[in-house]
């Protein structure tokens, strides 16, 4: 019986097998019918993350669609700036002043007038005059824009300024005040904007209208705080005037003479220094070596102009041929393009006599570049208002259609040059860019010949173009080899 019994669990069991043995068999069937089908889309998947993956690395998708915004001119904005005149206007002596775009016109002819935004504006117009009508009904109403149109100017343009009353120093009955409106500039000189900016021009109001604004343009990027702990050491009007001590200067003058000098390669030989040095104030900028070259570009300088990467890189790159670092006189004056908040800083810290304190030039001692007895008095900073200014009205280059907008801006020379421009009666320039630039070496004091180099955040062929401009209207004289 018991045996019996020990068959038929043994039958069960095999039984058991067999059914266990079948569902196996008919499952790995099944998965190896629709493996290669699975397995041939997984691959694919994982591929396209790994793309997904190796392009944000490279490209972060956020800063491709900034690079589009950048390469083509922004939308028409429906949005118009709150009240800028008139909140510039409750600050005693300082108001904003705007004109029109159509007083403009571009430095070069062939260069086209960016202040027209093209996209966008075409298909405004149009849906503005255009009707509908249906065979069906009535005759529909002109569709109205949601929104009222806003300015052609893309947002970073900002063709608004602060305007400073400050007086003429001279009655000169023949200076460029006086000239410029009879000339095709006229429509685009402001005599009253800011050259300088100054302690007393630290608004919050200023502040915030300015912060939209990126690089040397405005105090985007910088906070109110160190704005105003910096320029506060601006606070006398030595530093609100470029001309600080015409007094000094004049000699019974009733006008102010002019040397603006650049770095260019047609001063060698020229023997233009006793020339240059004859004028009341005598411009400089950058990598200006002196020394050994005084017979061709002088040996006063009453202005030099610098940005703090400028300065620096200058005294890495023209140490070889003999650049230490700004010129140093009792009549010199430091006037910072402020590109970024590090010239802020190495301002205050230059004024304040201390190492500066953060930033690329932290523990610097300021007076390795502008000596040990520099004052407050003898430092002075452009006006974001004058460099935006300069670049909408004066060198409003193709660039402003690129994705580098925001880094470009006018060359440390250019800014210099019409900086003077807008504070002496008479400006002479030297060692500025001329058609015939390929005969000369990059700078006067090149031991070789090199080339003119070009640089994407400056439009030096517009720059020159001005200059010819400028020349053949009388208002500046320009050195060319006849």
């Amino acid at each position: 019986m018991s045996s019996m019994t020990g068959m038929a669990l043994q039958k069960r069991l095999l039984l058991g097998l067999l059914v266990v043995s079948s569902v196996l068999f008919v499952y790995v069937l099944c998965v190896n019918v629709e493996g290669p089908l699975s397995w041939s889309i997984m691959p694919l998947r994982f591929s396209q993350v790994l793309r997904s993956d190796s392009q944000d690395s490279e490209e972060p998708l956020d800063r491709q669609i900034n690079s589009d915004q950048r390469t083509h001119p922004p939308p028409v904005s429906t949005r118009t700036v709150p009240h800028e005149h008139t909140r510039a206007t409750h600050t005693p002596t300082l108001k904003t002043q705007t004109s029109t775009a159509a007083g403009h016109k571009p430095a070069e002819e062939k260069v086209p007038d960016v202040s027209k935004s093209s996209s966008g504006s075409d298909a405004v117009d149009k849906a503005k005059t255009r009707t509908r009508t249906s065979t069906k009904g009535p005759t529909m109403q002109p569709r109205r824009p949601t929104q009222a149109p806003g300015p052609t100017e893309p947002p970073f343009i900002g063709d608004t300024y602060m305007s400073d009353n400050v007086p003429p120093q001279t009655d000169c009955p023949d200076g460029i005040r006086s000239r410029v409106a009879k000339t095709d500039f006229g429509g685009r000189f402001l005599k009253n904007i800011p050259v300088l900016q100054w302690a007393n021009h630290t608004t919050r109001e200023q502040h915030q209208r300015l912060s939209k604004y990126p690089g040397a343009h405005g105090w985007g990027g910088i906070d109110y705080k160190t704005l105003v702990e910096t320029l506060s050491v601006l606070n006398s009007s030595a530093n609100r005037q470029m001309l600080d001590d015409w007094e000094n200067h004049s000699n019974g003058s009733e006008c102010i003479r002019c040397a603006v000098v650049g770095n260019g390669g047609i001063l060698k030989d020229s023997k233009k220094g006793k020339e240059i040095d004859g004028h009341d104030y005598v411009f400089r900028t950058n990598g200006a070596i002196i020394k050994g070259f005084e017979q061709d570009v002088g040996s006063r300088t009453t202005h030099y102009t610098f940005s703090t990467n400028t300065l620096m890189n200058s005294m890495r790159s023209y140490a070889g041929v003999g650049y230490k670092g700004p010129p140093l006189s009792e009549e010199t004056r430091y006037i910072f393009l402020p590109d970024h908040d590090r010239d802020y800083l190495l301002m205050k810290a230059a004024a304040t006599h201390t190492p500066v304190e953060r930033g690329n030039e932290r523990g610097k001692d300021p007076s390795k570049y502008f000596g040990k007895d520099v004052s407050a008095r003898k430092l002075k900073m452009y006006h974001p208002d004058f460099i935006r200014y300069l670049r909408n009205r004066f060198l409003r280059s193709k660039a402003l259609k690129t994705k580098y907008k925001d880094i470009y801006r006018p060359s440390t020379g250019a800014t210099m040059l019409l900086a003077a421009l807008h504070t002496c009666d008479q400006v002479s320039a030297y060692g500025f860019m001329t058609p015939d630039y390929k005969n000369y070496s990059d700078h006067y004091y090149d031991r070789s010949y090199h080339s003119v180099g070009f640089f994407i955040n400056h439009d030096l062929r517009m720059e020159m173009t001005l200059w010819q401009q400028l020349h053949q209207a009388g208002l500046i004289q320009l050195y060319m080899h006849k």
